[in-house]
């Protein structure tokens, strides 16, 4: 029975399928987060670049990886 609601059968215990979802949904944030991130590496100049301490090779490098790596 839910301690909230009293409802039976309504309880929120992680089960082997919502810790998988979990999971996966952490995962798809992460490769958003890459991809987003890298295309605002790709966007930046040379200024930019140099005041972050990246070099050329390190971006190109960055920006072949795929968006699950």
């Amino acid at each position: 029975m839910d301690s909230c609601s009293g409802k039976p059968g309504t309880d929120l215990q992680a089960t082997p399928h919502s810790t998988a979802f979990k999971r996966c949904i952490t995962t798809l944030a992460k490769m958003l987060e890459r991809a987003r991130t890298r295309q605002l590496l790709a966007q930046m100049d040379e200024r930019q670049l140099s005041d972050s301490g990246i070099s050329h090779g390190e971006r190109a490098a960055e920006l072949h990886k795929p968006f699950w790596r």
